[in-house]
């Protein structure tokens, strides 16, 4: 079935409905955002798109993001949605890769595409654009299951990024799980687009589109701490998703402007490591809104949930442990831990995550060799380590690629840094292993200060050795002003063990 059925019946439904904001200001109905969508596929097709040609979106948030998502999926193509924050020639390189046909863009960053990549961009700003997008609709071209809806490239930390085959059945399975495993989704909801919708963000559309909700995207097109309360307050009840950045800055902004969150109705959290002493003071501040997930573009948001209630409770003897958790298996999905040969491990063993289900890629793009290392026997390799307990709860330890060796043990930064950041004068941090002659590795520490407030290295000593074995506490503290960071929010750990290497003796 192709996903586009959904804005269909949606409009059918209730077409007076409102549909696409722009902050506050309505742009659309869902009358009119199935007819522009469906004028958009027709005006594809006229210009030779056919179904199963890939077309990329390298556009900041805005509602004809979502216009242009679902023209291609009216037309039967695949959308290769693109991180505005990308440079031109990596986006170039995407869409080289991706065998693009053609490119939605907003000005910036989509123009300086043209001098790199001989696509043909349409803007969305320009009148072409509307003229696509009016006049005589076409209705959704019929799809198969497993043919290809989004085609998502990796972060690409460690190389040239790969492509992601999503299907409809993929994107099926992980919308209907969200209600079941995540939140549920009403008319009245309005998923509020802060985080970039290439990603988590625009992954959650399908599902709000399906019930009808409505979609906000924010005046500023991306992330503004200040206006997501403001937001809330006065377009609520708003769902999003948030990296955990987004949640350690909106919770500074809370505590800082006294803000309680009012509006804001669920706030799920994925896509990096968040530590429990941000989260368990995000929830302290701004009550009950919060929804961890676990997923990859390879299990997009399907892999793993903690729910409100186990992110909020504080009753269980249990709880802190559970709040450091990813949660447990999502409906369609299985996880196990395995050794280095693949073998099952028992319960609270460290091994690496493997997931299967119907959210699970077919495989990467154009990439056989990478496919046949990452799916195993139906089983998805995440490169993730972890271990889960007796009753389901999935811990991440960290990436297989992160784990520290050193006199021959394995430490799991971040162990470390869930420690660190329980020091009141600690904003963040990140653990590396450095090269050392006599153990290996030594582990060292990055650490950022809250803005003003030295922070003293023989304290964070004695928190370590309070709470954690001895071997395992960092022999080297770095003070630094931040973290380095790719467009997607995550640390570079990679960078940071570059900066040590290029220490001198």
């Amino acid at each position: 079935m192709n996903l586009a059925e959904w804005l269909e019946r949606s409009a059918r439904r209730d077409s007076t409905a409102p549909a696409l904001f722009h902050g506050s200001r309505q742009v659309a109905d869902y009358a009119a955002f199935r007819a522009r969508a469906s004028a958009l596929a027709r005006s594809l097709a006229a210009c030779g798109i056919a179904p199963g040609d890939r077309i990329a979106i390298f556009m900041k948030n805005s509602p004809e993001y979502l216009i242009a998502l679902y023209g291609i999926w009216y037309a039967g193509a695949a959308a290769v949605p693109i991180n505005a924050k990308l440079h031109a020639k990596e986006a170039a390189w995407i869409v080289d890769n991706s065998g693009a046909r053609l490119a939605f863009v907003t000005a910036d960053p989509g123009y300086a595409l043209a001098d790199v990549s001989p696509v043909r961009i349409v803007d969305i700003e320009d009148r072409a654009f509307t003229q696509m997008t009016t006049g005589a609709g076409k209705p959704p071209v019929s799809r198969r299951p497993d043919d290809l809806a989004w085609l998502f490239y990796t972060s690409g930390t460690t190389g040239r990024p790969k492509g992601v085959e999503i299907t409809h059945a993929m994107l099926a399975v992980m919308s209907l799980g969200y209600p079941l495993d995540v939140d549920p989704v009403s008319p009245e909801d309005a998923a509020f687009y802060a985080a970039p919708m290439s990603h988590g963000a625009g992954l959650y559309a399908p599902i709000h589109v399906r019930m009808g909700a409505r979609h906000i995207c924010p005046d500023s097109g991306g992330f503004d701490a200040a206006e997501v309360l403001e937001a809330g307050r006065e377009q609520g009840p708003l769902s999003m998703f948030m990296a955990p950045t987004m949640v350690r800055r909106l919770t500074d902004e809370a505590k800082h402007t006294g803000a309680d969150g009012a509006g804001i109705k669920t706030i799920v959290y994925g896509g990096g490591p968040m530590y429990r002493a941000d989260i368990e003071e995000a929830v302290a501040l701004l009550g009950p809104r919060f929804v961890q997930i676990y997923g990859q573009g390879e299990c997009p948001m399907a892999i793993s949930s903690l729910s409100r209630a186990e992110v909020a409770d504080r009753n269980h003897p249990r709880w802190r442990e559970r709040l450091g958790s990813v949660g447990r298996a999502q409906s369609a999905t299985e996880i196990a831990i395995v050794d280095e040969e693949g073998r099952p491990l028992p319960a609270g063993a460290t091994g690496e995550i493997v997931v299967r289900g119907a959210a699970v890629m077919p495989g990467y793009w154009q990439n056989p060799e990478a496919t046949a290392k990452t799916l195993k026997d139906g089983w998805l390799m995440t490169g993730d380590m972890g271990s889960l307990d007796a009753d389901g709860y999935l811990t991440l330890q960290d990436r297989s690629k992160d784990v520290i060796i050193s006199g021959g043990s394995n430490i799991y930064p971040r162990e470390i840094e869930d420690v660190l950041l329980t020091h009141p004068d600690v904003h963040e941090c990140a653990v590396v292993g450095r090269p050392s002659e006599e153990w290996g590795e030594d582990v060292v520490a990055f650490v950022v200060p809250h803005a003003g407030k030295p922070v003293d290295e023989a304290a964070l000593d004695a928190l370590c050795l309070k709470e954690i074995a001895r071997f395992k506490r960092p022999k080297l503290y770095r003070f630094v002003i931040g973290l380095p960071k790719n467009n997607y929010g995550k640390v570079l750990k990679t960078e940071l063990r570059r900066m040590l290497t290029e220490e001198k003796p």
